[in-house]
């Protein structure tokens, strides 16, 4: 760039008396606002360090096309609709979509050997040009919204950064270099399974035994695992929070923060979510909703076009380059159209706390320079619907409010939820974001974050989701995550070796704890159900291999197991939100039955259909929700 000859066109300078009026007073001269309008925005604007013309959009004063049609009026430049007259396809030559993302840019028109840009804040285009101009050709800017330029950058780049998006991991860190009809995985998972089936018919009795010693293996370190926890829960004091720090002189405590909320075939939950959203407390002009919309999902796209969205949301329309249709890939796309510095994700459903997005933010700023992601808990605002959104209900509580906080204490990987998690934007660049093609790209990323030196923490802050209570619903979200679980395994044990030493074995243990023995449980799990045979005086298979003392102490270990997850359930629902729930806490064993077939689902659907996105229904009306969905939760802590 040095040996270049950079060259850009600023507009004509305007007329002392109009080029000396600051925006406020041509917004009042123009009556688009009165005096008290600006005052409460000049107030804002110091507080929180927000251009004046987004404190004013953020409070209803005026709409988009009226700050635009004051800032070109303020800086003698065109105002232009790019909805009305948006950008010819040709015009994507001009400039490279990353400038354009990171600017807030877009071409517009050529002229010649100049070049029209579209911006939204034209007084920034003096110190982005000379990074843009090429020799010989200047840039002129001209006004436009900042949405219609997002929607021209997807016009226009739409198919290139879709593309982009689906490969920003790197490949050693990735799931996308599988085939998904990879005939050597298909063989080998034939092969195992096969040797397997020879080995019941020909040796029943060995067969037996090792399935039911891998069985032990992986229930000994859940079952230690989650005996820790409970011991920690119970018997351990929290960990005190950490002091603040001293404040820097003018530092600013009040960062912008984009959430994402993928959306896909949502019919129901549209008008609910925004009405959710809108009881936040944090300030709406540094706050950013980008609701993320598939290409081609009319349904979604008629459902938001009925609703009347508040102007800090926003939408993104992923465009389809490829056959891969997830929500991480949905979400690398997004990213590039947020303009916070922590970036959030909720799921369609979700009821945060009122003032989540201010914990966050405070968390954020007295953390330590590591603590690059911050995980909140969730709970379900549908727990009495039926049985199945109880034990839900049940197991989400003993997750999140007993095992994870445990594993976190001791030092492990947190397997991040899908949900209510909020990065430093920059850590989240770094590590390339999501891998686009996991199922569970949420735990996947816990572990990169780990693998990168970072660290999570656990804010007791609540989002509160739907259950899922229908029984074949529940199979398909459980086999996604599990095959989700199973596929994250494979991916980070490539160097295993490696993976030790960046993590520690105490780490790599828990992972091979939280994953591979956790689906390992879900598909032994018949296996084991075959003790209870004993219980009517029948003789099993492995009494001849281990004799009757040992099966029955293994009958009587797996008991002990099931005692435990019991009394985690009664620990964790013992509040007084939850307190309803403890009967139901003893039937979680049946519950659990629902996992062995999402498990051998899940299994089937990794051998075949690596990459296959089972979607998730939500909004699915019922009597004992309607009053609940739309509340707002009292806060839990």
């Amino acid at each position: 760039m040095s040996d270049l000859h950079l060259q850009f066109t600023t507009p004509e300078p305007a007329a002392p008396a109009q080029a000396q009026l600051p925006l406020g007073r041509i917004l009042v001269n123009s009556g688009a606002i009165d005096q008290a309008d600006l005052v409460r925005a000049l107030q804002d604007q110091e507080r929180l360090n927000v251009p004046l013309g987004e404190c004013l959009i953020a409070s209803g004063a005026i709409s988009p096309a009226q700050l635009c049609a004051a800032l070109a009026a303020q800086h003698n430049l065109q105002h232009i609709d790019l909805a009305v007259d948006p950008p010819k396809p040709a015009m994507a030559q001009h400039l490279d979509a990353h400038d354009c993302l990171k600017y807030g840019i877009v071409p517009w028109r050529s002229l010649g050997d100049t070049i029209m840009v579209a911006i939204s804040n034209p007084d920034q285009f003096e110190h982005i040009a000379p990074s843009l101009t090429r020799a010989g050709v200047s840039l002129l800017p001209v006004v436009a919204d900042k949405r219609q330029i997002s929607e021209s950058i997807t016009a226009l780049y739409g198919t290139e950064l879709a593309q982009r998006a689906a490969i920003r991991v790197p490949p050693i860190e990735s799931c996308r270099t599988w085939r998904a009809d990879a005939k050597s995985r298909r063989a080998w998972a034939m092969g195992i399974l096969a040797l397997m089936a020879i080995v019941l018919v020909l040796e029943p009795a060995w067969g037996f035994t090792l399935i039911l010693f891998w069985a032990l293996c992986s229930s000994v370190m859940i079952v230690s695992l989650r005996t820790v926890a409970l011991f920690t829960h119970v018997f351990l004091q929290k960990i005190p929070p950490r002091p603040p720090p001293e404040h820097e002189p003018g530092r600013n405590f009040h960062p912008h923060v984009s959430v994402l909320v993928p959306l896909f075939r949502e019919k129901e939950i549209a008008g609910a979510l925004i009405t959710r959203l809108a009881k936040l407390t944090y300030p709406k002009s540094l706050l950013q909703i980008v609701l993320v919309l598939e290409e081609g999902d009319d349904m979604t796209r008629d459902t938001i076009a009925r609703t009347t969205l508040p102007v800090w949301f926003d939408v993104i329309e992923v465009p389809q380059a490829n056959n891969l249709r997830t929500k991480p890939r949905a979400m690398n796309y997004a990213l590039d159209f947020c303009k916070g510095s922590i970036i959030g994700v909720w799921d369609a459903e979700d009821a945060p706390e009122v003032d989540q997005i201010d914990r966050v933010v405070s968390h954020f700023a007295n953390a330590p320079k590591n603590v690059v992601c911050v995980q909140g808990m969730l709970d379900y605002y549908n727990a009495r619907t039926n049985w199945i959104s109880r034990c839900f209900t049940i197991e989400y509580a003993a997750w999140w409010r007993v095992v994870l906080p445990s594993i976190a204490r001791l030092g492990f990987i947190v397997p991040l939820g899908g949900t209510t998690l909020f990065f430093r934007r920059t850590a989240l660049e770094e590590l390339r974001a999501w891998d686009a093609h996991n199922v569970t790209e949420d735990a996947d990323l816990g572990v990169r974050l780990a693998r990168h030196g970072y660290k999570t923490d656990l804010l007791p802050t609540v989002t509160y989701e739907e259950a899922n209570f229908r029984a074949w619903p529940w199979v398909k979200q459980r086999s996604r995550w599990l095959k989700g679980f199973l596929t994250t395994w494979c991916v980070h044990m490539r160097q295993p070796i490696k993976l030790v030493k960046q993590v520690g074995f105490l780490r790599f243990l828990g992972l091979q704890i939280l994953f591979l023995a956790t689906v390992s449980q879900f598909l032994c799990a018949p296996l084991l159900w075959t003790l209870c045979i004993t219980l009517i005086g029948l003789s099993h298979p492995v009494e001849t291999v281990l004799g009757t003392p040992m099966l029955l102490g293994l009958f009587y270990y797996f008991i002990f197991a099931e005692l435990i997850n019991i009394s985690i359930a009664l620990c964790a629902v013992r509040r007084k939100e939850h307190r309803h729930l403890i009967p139901w806490a003893f039937s979680l064993p049946f519950y659990f039955i629902l996992g062995t077939f999402a498990a051998y689902k899940a299994l089937y659907e990794f051998i075949f259909h690596p990459f296959y996105w089972d979607k998730t229904e939500h909004g699915v009306p019922h009597k004992t929700d309607e009053k609940t969905k739309l509340a707002s939760p009292a806060p839990t802590g």
